[in-house]
């Protein structure tokens, strides 16, 4: 993901790439790991961030290392676009008291065709009884229910309380009905080689059903948001969670 959000900034007109950070591969230059042309080598740490004068930095990684460099944007007055999923409650606040002089945008998913899924969702709840969730990722994907998955869930548990009863009775194999998020609503996740990332929303009502898909079939439908938020982060204040405001959703 970090070689496709170093082509996409490069690839911007009004954006310009200063810095690449990868402890893993220290002292490669990017350009032969990404295709770019930029003469950058990776960098071991955020710490070269301040000579860089980088105004934005952003974080596609695991969530223990995000917290650091979440940390580090906001002591720095760097703003921070996040892609990675898995913050808590008391991440989310230590990071709005945290972010004063910078801002932050942290998104489970920045695939727009994504974000208006779980919008459609949120609207489609009040008017179903029953709904399931299937997220279907590749099988190196290490969280599950995915962070897309949990805040659809949590946006159509917001929507209605009005959820009928699972009518299982006996788990032949247990796990079967998946597991339960948000307003007990059922939450299927699918690891699969082949897979990049996919969710499906099934609603039911008497006489009829709804299905609300989208899918990702290569990690560039995530990259218009990433540059959307690069540009946009300077508008939002303190914290802000999800790309449906930069959308203006």
């Amino acid at each position: 993901m970090g070689q496709e959000v170093c082509r996409a900034i490069e690839a911007a007109a009004d954006l310009t790439l200063v810095a690449a950070v990868d402890p893993h591969h220290a002292g490669t230059p990017l350009d032969a790991l990404a295709g770019t042309a930029t003469g950058l080598e990776l960098q071991e740490d955020f710490d070269v961030l301040p000579a860089t004068q980088a105004d934005v930095a952003v974080d596609f990684t695991v969530v223990e290392a995000a917290r650091e460099n979440l940390d580090y944007c906001a002591a720095n007055a760097i703003h921070a676009v996040v892609g990675t999923t898995g913050f808590t409650d008391a991440d989310l606040t230590r990071y709005r008291s945290e972010f004063s002089d910078s801002n932050c945008l942290i998104a489970p998913n920045f695939a727009i065709g994504a974000v208006l899924m779980m919008r459609f969702a949120e609207l489609a709840a009040p008017f179903f009884e029953s709904a399931e969730v299937i997220e279907l990722h590749h099988d190196a994907k290490i969280d599950a229910p995915s962070g897309t998955a949990m805040m659809t869930l949590e946006r159509m548990a917001a929507a209605s309380a009005d959820w009928g009863r699972d009518p299982t009775e006996h788990e032949v194999v247990p796990g079967s009905r998946g597991g339960k998020g948000p307003g007990d609503i059922p939450v299927h996740s699918l690891r699969l080689r082949g897979l990049v990332a996919h969710q499906e929303v099934l609603f039911g009502t008497t006489g009829q059903t709804l299905s609300i898909r989208h899918d990702s079939i290569d990690r560039t439908s995530f990259m218009p948001g990433v540059v959307l938020g690069v540009r946009r982060i300077v508008d939002f204040p303190g914290v802000t969670v999800g790309l449906d405001a930069v959308l203006g959703l």
